[in-house]
């Protein structure tokens, strides 16, 4: 079957939800692999959104975390302090599903402004529960259309850590998560590498070359020695990810 860019990026990271994984969700890219995976590969993992919802099981995706299918579907619906209190501040979370609007060699993310903070060229929605679930989440997965505007050399602002400065930035900070593990795009897969902390291409999907990841990154990219290559999707994966829909792609709107 044929596949599109986003779907490849999107089963890719669904792959790496593992079956029974408690994960908070953002909306977006990050909700459509992370129901993609409950779908095929980890029907039991439990989905967690900021609103409150634990448990969710949407039949199709939300357009935010105010959907109102995330509190019907949810196994329980708790206030969104007890989320933070509760779940994520006490290392109970596995994973944490995050996008961004840039995003800097050490994983640390922008979603608050594009240009100067006073001035911003952009005003951006703002980090929301991001700062907390990179802290708290025992690993976090970053998901990103991949492009120089994207991957930038310098933050407009820095709104969640990832791996902060390099190594031992997060531990002088006290956080308890492992920061960002995987960074998951429309070209391949980064990961910090464990020494230096910087983002390394460990994986390309399939037609991509390395000199196009590294022209729609904004630094000197480092790429592994053992490079993979993105097993294809499955037809069962496309399927379930096609039948994943929010309502308004249903009506036949367009969704950014």
């Amino acid at each position: 079957m044929d596949y599109t860019a986003d779907e490849l990026m999107a089963v890719a990271a669904a792959r790496r939800l593992r079956d029974g994984a408690v994960c908070f969700v953002g909306i977006g890219l990050p909700s459509r692999a992370a129901n993609l995976a409950r779908a095929t590969s980890a029907p039991d993992c439990v989905l967690i959104y900021e609103s409150g919802t634990v448990g969710a099981k949407p039949a199709q995706l939300p357009l935010s975390i105010g959907d109102g299918d995330l509190a019907d579907t949810a196994d329980a619906v708790v206030p969104v302090p007890e989320v933070f209190a509760y779940w994520l501040q006490p290392g109970r979370i596995d994973v944490g599903f995050l996008g961004a609007a840039q995003i800097d060699r050490y994983a640390n993310l922008n979603s608050t402004v594009i240009g100067d903070y006073d001035e911003p060229k952009v005003r951006l929605p703002g980090a929301g529960g991001a700062p907390e679930i990179a802290a708290w989440c025992r690993e976090v997965l970053v998901m990103l259309r991949h492009s120089t505007r994207t991957f930038v050399e310098e933050l407009d602002f820095r709104s969640t850590v990832g791996q902060g400065d390099g190594p031992g930035s997060r531990e002088q900070l006290g956080f308890t998560g492992a920061g960002v593990t995987a960074v998951i795009t429309d070209l391949g897969v980064l990961e910090p590498d464990p020494e230096s902390a910087e983002l390394v291409l460990v994986e390309i999907h399939p037609g991509v070359t390395i000199e196009d990841v590294q022209g729609a990154t904004g630094w000197d990219l480092l790429v592994a020695d053992d490079l993979a290559v993105t097993d294809p999707p499955g037809r069962a994966e496309l399927e379930a990810l096609r039948s994943l829909k929010t309502a308004a792609e249903e009506e036949g709107a367009v969704v950014g």
